[in-house]
């Protein structure tokens, strides 16, 4: 008798490419982006610019009408921390309909995330339910007047006032979300001590970046006060002063002498996400312009039909798509505990903000003296889209973290 056939297996199914979205994730950002240029745009154009958007806050916090959690309880979730993925996503999809939720939405993530990772139970308990539903306003302090891309130098000193208490004096400056914000997570410069709380000796050391210590700051603490600046930027910047601000031991996030090690973890965690950020932006912008060089006529015909304008959209699609792709590989990266996260964040950074930068330049040349009239799309992009340039650890900066990288494998 003939033996059967081997059956062969069946091929597998088609795989996406790399990085690709699968369709669930792209419905959540279509969805996102929905609600926010029905919901959450009106609330913005409300508001006062350089102060805090507090029914913007509680907007994105509110529970969806289906019941579902919302968008800050993506940032906060009580299963764990966020996937570096997922605040991307969030952060381009809000930034393309709606910058101002966008930045209100990160700040409260950049200034409640060492409580997070570094925070008590206590700390916990009592801060992130409030910051998850918009009640409370965080503000992350780590630049100050001579320490900015050079944050290792800041001098904001915790000075001892018996065991477990200290007091802050100093300056904090271009701190997002100051004078308003209800608490900040302060990084003050303690002395060398010898306690049990420090696991490594080093973290003692009062030099460079050692001996800095993460503290959680209400608002409402004596001798604190701060002012706004007037900036570059529809969202609150400002100062804070402290004038012997008392802090103690169950004010300190994480271990004494440990806080630039918190203050990087939060940013290793957020840098991807101000590339996503970025590229939201970028692409709004090429979106407005391939809808203009589409429609506008000049020299006998649309725009796009001259080479100059249709190269120039090609250039800044390539550029803005390649730019994602690696803010996802970032993020990707960060979720799957790679060893060279501060590699992958940096350089996400630093593409995706370069290129937003230029992807709104090539915009506003295509539209012509419109693009720069005030309330027009691109006039509001043009002056958003400088800052993530310099925050969160200028480009020039970026491109150190990144040679350091090379030459540390």
């Amino acid at each position: 008798m003939a033996q059967q056939p081997q059956q062969q297996p069946a091929p597998p199914p088609p795989q996406p490419p790399a990085f690709a979205l699968d369709p669930g994730r792209r419905r959540w950002c279509e969805e996102v982006r929905a609600f926010a240029a029905r919901r959450l745009r009106p609330l913005a154009a409300a508001g006062g610019p350089g102060r805090v958007n507090r029914p913007l806050l509680a907007a994105l916090g509110a529970p969806g009408d289906d019941g579902e959690p919302g968008l800050l309880a993506q940032v906060f979730p009580a299963a764990g921390p966020v996937s570096a993925l997922t605040l991307c996503l969030l952060r381009e999809s809000l930034a393309r309909e709606c910058t101002e939720a966008e930045t209100a939405l990160a700040l409260q993530g950049l200034g409640a995330y060492p409580v997070v990772q570094a925070g008590t139970s206590e700390q916990r308990r009592r801060w992130l339910p409030e910051v998850t539903a918009g009640r409370a306003v965080a503000a992350f302090a780590l630049t100050e007047p001579e320490a900015g891309s050079d944050a290792a130098a800041l001098r904001l000193a915790a000075e001892p006032d018996g065991p477990g208490r200290w007091r802050l004096t100093g300056e904090k400056k271009w701190i997002s979300n100051a004078p308003e914000a209800d608490f900040a997570t302060v990084f003050a410069r303690t002395p060398p001590v010898a306690d049990s709380h420090v696991a490594d000796s080093r973290a003692a050391d009062s030099r460079g970046s050692r001996g800095v210590t993460a503290f959680l700051v209400p608002a409402d603490r004596p001798g604190l006060t701060g002012e706004p600046l007037r900036m570059l930027s529809p969202h609150p910047i400002g100062t804070l002063r402290f004038d012997g601000v008392p802090v103690t031991a169950a004010d300190v996030l994480g271990e004494i002498g440990g806080g630039f090690r918190t203050a990087m973890a939060t940013l290793n965690l957020f840098r991807p996400s101000v590339g996503a950020f970025a590229i939201g932006m970028a692409q709004a912008a090429l979106d407005a312009a391939v809808d203009h060089a589409g429609r506008r006529e000049a020299f006998g015909g649309p725009l796009k039909d001259l080479q100059s304008v249709a190269h120039t959209l090609a250039e800044t699609a390539t550029r803005v798509e390649a730019a994602r792709l690696l803010v996802y590989a970032a993020a990707s990266a960060y979720d799957a505990g790679a060893p060279d996260v501060a590699r992958w964040a940096a350089m996400a950074k630093l593409l995706a903000t370069e290129t937003a930068q230029a992807a709104v330049d090539a915009a506003v040349q295509i539209h012509g003296a419109r693009a720069l009239q005030e309330g027009h799309l691109l006039e509001h992009l043009y002056r958003e889209v400088r800052a993530p340039r310099i925050y969160e650890g200028a480009t020039e900066v970026q491109r150190s973290i990144i040679a350091k990288e090379l030459y540390r494998r």
